[in-house]
């Protein structure tokens, strides 16, 4: 099958599943409506065949557009239909929108994450999971594409093991990158206690804390006392 343009009904088109980037009803996707309605949609946005379907497809490549041309009341987008499976189409959606100026980290580490997972499934070794082995990293290939380091990668990919609230801390800026990392080596009840002394408290661990809980967590497991205990000491960014 070649890749083909066509106006395609948005009822047609479904987002990618589970697919890492934000797509915000805000200021920012009003004024993308507002650009769509009067100059209509200049880049075409990408799919590719549903499986089992005959006339579905699974947006790669504008989200954002897609929901901008539904609140402008325009009913058929402008696509290009590519034939890729979900694995080549899972790396092309997060290189597609590395490039974006505002990332935020949780979007950059799912993202990182889903393109490992495919590229595993395509054969690379992966070192987040024992899957397969292949003569390259999923990461070291990830890092090459994004211009940075494995570690960097592998760190963005460890926020994932944290658990929605406090990744959303992360992403509104009020847990540093680094930190969050070490938090997220705690298992799920851990992160909660800890969560309900950071909302009682109006605070955050600091970088020296992060690492003390990581340490604590796996050489003999946190309680919400130690927690607590920690987390009320002086601290001098707080």
């Amino acid at each position: 099958m070649k890749n083909t343009k066509k106006n395609i009904s948005i009822e047609k088109l479904h987002p990618f599943e589970n697919h890492p980037y934000k797509v915000q009803d805000n200021e920012e996707m009003e004024a993308l409506a507002e650009s769509i309605k009067e100059h209509g949609i200049v880049s075409p946005v990408i799919v590719r065949p549903l499986e089992n379907t005959t006339d579905e497809y699974e947006i790669i490549s504008g989200h954002r557009r897609v929901m901008a041309s539904q609140k402008a009341g325009i009913t058929e987008v402008p696509a290009l239909v590519v034939s890729l499976d979900r694995d080549a189409a899972a790396i092309v959606l997060v290189d597609s929108n590395l490039h974006r100026e505002h990332i935020l980290p949780s979007e950059k580490a799912f993202a990182y994450k889903l393109k490992a997972e495919a590229l595993a499934h395509k054969g690379y070794r992966t070192d987040l999971t024992s899957v397969q082995v292949a003569p390259r990293l999923a990461t070291e290939q990830i890092a090459e594409d994004a211009g940075t380091s494995k570690d960097t990668i592998k760190r963005y990919i460890r926020l994932t093991n944290l658990i929605p609230e406090i990744l959303q801390y992360v992403d509104d800026g009020r847990i540093s990158f680094t930190p969050a990392v070490e938090l997220s080596y705690l298992n799920e009840q851990e992160q909660y206690d800890l969560l309900e002394q950071m909302e009682l408290n109006d605070c955050t661990p600091s970088l020296s804390q992060a690492c003390r809980f990581k340490k604590m967590s796996q050489e003999q497991g946190l309680t919400p006392k130690v927690i607590a205990a920690v987390m009320n000491e002086e601290k001098a960014n707080q």
